[in-house]
């Protein structure tokens, strides 16, 4: 038999969600099955898998102590990791300038050292996140960048700012534009291109295509050319109507007028003559437009943030 509290992080959360996260060893049909033979109760009463949990719920739970083992700690929040360069933050968020080359997350490769690390190291050394008193919650990111794109990754803090931004990223009530350079000079100063993108993913790599087929997905990329240098490559400011995987990158390419730096879908020969080490992407700009309840957040509406430095720009001066 064991009991535990539901806390801050925990409550809004389903009972069953929640002890699939506090228990790994118990499936969704094993928690289920335990709600229904009245062996998992709520201040001691009968309970549903959906119910919803309230800071200070005290769970009771009757199963077999191999089940009842905890999550693993959270070690990302041990590890030892560079600096974050931090635009904003507040009690509920916090919004980080990704540098070029580091990881937003671990990938197959393990790596020690990513974004949400570092971000983790950073809210326990100031006391805003302790991993050992947490049952189901750690800090996360709200969006994600390629490895090798800069730019503004939104993290929460507390579970709900999580569940709000997630709802706002997802009904897309939260603009975020990218800057890009590209090799040459786009005929329409500003256009909304419209394909069909395929992924393949054993190439990681995706085509744009004009005709719609069943493995195709809607690609709608809306660009704006800010300047032009003497090299006669273009600054553009992009804003992503859908977010499909290298968006930016393959829409831009498939017009002849690939980003600089980018080896899959431009050249590496010009890249390396034009001292691109990177490709030159950057989610540069971030603004709050809700248009629904936002909880917590609702004092966010209105608030715009943008990167102080995008090391691309120099080439536009």
């Amino acid at each position: 038999m064991r009991s535990l509290a539901a806390g801050k992080n925990d409550a809004g959360q389903r009972l069953d969600r929640f002890l699939m996260k506090a228990f790994p060893a118990m499936s969704m049909g094993y928690i289920c099955r335990l709600i229904r033979k009245k062996d998992i109760k709520v201040g001691g009463k009968r309970t549903e898998p959906a119910y919803k949990l309230t800071e200070g719920d005290v769970i009771t739970i009757y199963a077999p102590d191999d089940m009842l083992g905890e999550r693993p700690r959270d070690t990302g929040s041990t590890r030892v990791g560079g600096d974050i360069r931090v635009i904003y933050e507040d009690g509920n968020i916090l919004l980080a300038d990704k540098e070029p080359g580091l990881l937003v997350h671990e990938d197959d490769g393990g790596s020690s050292d990513t974004l949400i690390d570092r971000i983790k190291s950073y809210l326990v050394g100031k006391g805003e996140y302790d991993p050992d008193s947490e049952l189901s919650f750690a800090p996360a990111l709200c969006n994600r960048i390629d490895r090798n794109t800069g730019g503004i990754v939104i993290a929460a803090k507390n579970a709900e700012s999580l569940r709000v931004l997630n709802q706002k990223i997802r009904d897309r009530e939260l603009t975020k534009l990218y800057l890009c350079a590209v090799c040459g000079i786009p005929e329409k100063k500003e256009d909304t291109l419209t394909g069909y993108l395929y992924k393949d993913a054993k190439l990681n790599r995706v085509y744009i295509t004009d005709r719609k087929a069943p493995e195709n997905r809607t690609a709608v990329t809306k660009y704006r050319v800010l300047r032009t240098n003497a090299d006669g490559d273009s600054l553009l400011e992009v804003d992503l109507i859908t977010g499909r995987t290298h968006q930016i990158r393959a829409h831009m390419a498939s017009i002849g007028h690939p980003l600089l730096g980018d080896g899959k879908y431009g050249s590496n020969r010009v890249n390396k003559e034009k001292g691109y080490r990177y490709q030159a992407l950057y989610s540069y700009k971030l603004r709050f437009e809700f248009t629904t309840e936002a909880g917590c957040l609702g004092y966010l509406n209105g608030r715009e943030f943008e990167a102080p430095d995008v090391w691309f720009l120099k080439n536009f001066e």
